[in-house]
């Protein structure tokens, strides 16, 4: 008889907190892409010769882009695997950094950075993978992080950026983020595992199509709206058709079987009043990042500026990226305990206080910093506490799409934010120095108007429907109990988990 062949030894599947490490340093590194440009962009037109309306669309295209892939790309993934399309995700960053590398060229340069802002959709998909893969105890505190990585990216990427742009030759950082990129790709590819959990059905391409065109309508007239005017053809023209392509768009996603955003579902309370109060606080947030390192480079002689040069400037965000990592955990607890509803609750009255702390505080730099970092705080409780309400409130099988949607929510405010702290700054100046330069109440304007959108959000917050949450992190309303997932994710088809969850709601309803 022959003799037996021995088996091959068993390889050890990675530890969890490898793919949990992994995705946060894949938002992290899509986030610091989203940032790296702004010091660059007083200085685009002497670099490329192109106009200053050209240069702006350097970030106006990363917004567009982020905003239209982020929910379609959630969906992509909940349908044909959430690692598989992270990595096309991660690839597209490398291509847009790749491009940016090698060219002056102002219309190279935007596309390359349109093909950036396609990554956004690393972070939905990260949760999304986070929550099929780790045990129910783990969730919150990974999910915690790995939303919080916006923000640190966002902290972390405007004073590397800044270091760059005055020591090195500007292609270099698009050199190092694609280099990153593919780093990303390899850690990706060997510590996290490939979702097991799908959804049946066709991709809806007619939805996708319909979303991006509204999208792309919207968000072009509030990022261009103060440079076209509010009441220019282009303006109304492009926000009356994002209002009559939503309308078509609603129609029609009510009436296929597997829509691209199950409006049905996003009509919950539970999900809904999630999804404003994600617009209010990517309002409120995006206000710190715009307005901090401008007001301290403004110049002494306006009686309030400090004149620091970029480096400094950049730097004054740091902290606050430092505490958002600090906190993420402590956000994960709060929800483990309290539930992710007194968190998102908790998170609005601590950004409206450092707003109030940056209203008092706008001539001490250490003052100012301490006032940053307060918002900072609030933004890392509250996008730690967001994806976990928006879990307690989707189906398993539709994770992927309900967090792009809940992030492209942030975006959209991030949006509004801008547009209306460009208005708030350009009506009104003085002059000094031979040069039109912001007041220091239309700065203290906006940090009311930030502080108004955080208590928007609180209130949003409390109307939310149910208390407090089980200690780990699972979802009651949608079905995804512990047991539950454990038993789909060993046998039950995504198929039947989506069936179950529908039957429930209608004995809910009923």
């Amino acid at each position: 008889m022959p003799a037996d062949i021995p088996a091959p030894p068993a390889v050890a599947a990675p530890h969890p907190r490898f793919a949990v490490g992994v995705l946060a340093f894949c938002g992290v590194v899509v986030a610091v892409m989203q940032t790296i440009v702004v010091p660059l962009l007083p200085h685009i037109p002497e670099l490329t010769g192109a106009t200053p309306a050209a240069a702006s669309w350097l970030v106006t295209v990363t917004l567009l882009t982020g905003a239209v892939f982020t929910p379609v790309l959630g969906r992509v993934g909940d349908m044909y695997g959430k690692r598989r399309v992270l990595v096309a995700s991660l690839m597209v960053l490398v291509l847009g950094s790749v491009l940016c590398a090698v060219s002056s060229h102002i219309g190279v340069l935007i596309t390359g950075r349109a093909l950036q802002g396609a990554a956004l959709a690393v972070a939905p998909l990260g949760i999304s993978i986070l929550r099929d893969e780790l045990p129910p105890e783990r969730v919150l505190s990974a999910v915690a992080l790995m939303s919080s990585t916006l923000g640190i990216g966002a902290a972390v990427g405007l004073p590397v950026a800044a270091l760059v742009v005055e020591n090195f030759d500007w292609h270099t950082m698009f050199w190092v983020s694609g280099a990153i990129g593919v780093i990303d790709i390899l850690l990706v590819l060997r510590y996290v595992p490939e979702s097991p959990l799908r959804t049946r059905g066709r991709f809806d391409a007619v939805g996708g199509l319909g979303l991006s065109a509204a999208l792309v309508c919207l968000l072009l007239a509030v990022t261009q709206g103060a440079d076209w005017g509010w009441t220019s053809a282009r303006t109304v023209g492009l926000l009356t058709a994002a209002v009559v392509v939503a309308l078509a768009w609603g129609w029609y996603e009510l009436r296929v079987p597997t829509p691209m955003v199950d409006l049905r579902v996003s009509a919950r309370p539970a999900v809904l009043f999630t999804n404003v109060a994600a617009l209010l606080i990517g309002f409120a947030f995006y206000a710190n990042s715009l307005v901090t390192a401008q007001m301290v480079q403004e110049p002494k002689e306006t009686g309030y500026g400090l004149g620091a040069s970029l480096v400094v400037s950049g730097l004054c965000l740091l902290p606050g990226g430092v505490m958002m990592v600090a906190l993420s955990p402590v956000s994960a607890r709060i929800s483990g305990k309290y539930g992710p509803k007194v968190s998102l609750a908790l998170a609005g009255g601590v950004i409206a206080a450092g707003y109030v702390v940056r209203y008092f505080t706008s001539h001490s730099l250490w003052l100012i910093i301490a006032g940053a970092t307060v918002v900072a705080s609030g933004t890392a409780l509250a996008y730690s506490a967001l994806p976990a309400l928006v879990m307690r409130g989707v189906p398993v099988s539709e994770t992927g799409a309900a967090n792009g949607l809940n992030t492209l929510m942030r975006s959209i405010g991030q949006a509004c934010c801008s547009a209306t702290v460009a208005a708030v700054l350009s009506g009104l100046t003085f002059r000094v120095g031979g040069r039109a330069a912001p007041t220091l109440h239309a700065y203290q304007l906006v940090f009311l108007i930030a502080a108004g959108a955080a208590l928007a959000a609180l209130l949003v917050t409390l109307c939310l429907p149910g208390g407090r949450a089980p200690a780990t992190g699972t979802v009651e309303e949608s079905g995804d109990t512990p047991a539950a997932r454990t038993e789909g994710r060993r046998s039950a088809p995504v198929h039947e988990v989506h069936e179950v969850h529908e039957a429930e709601e209608i004995q809910e309803n009923a």
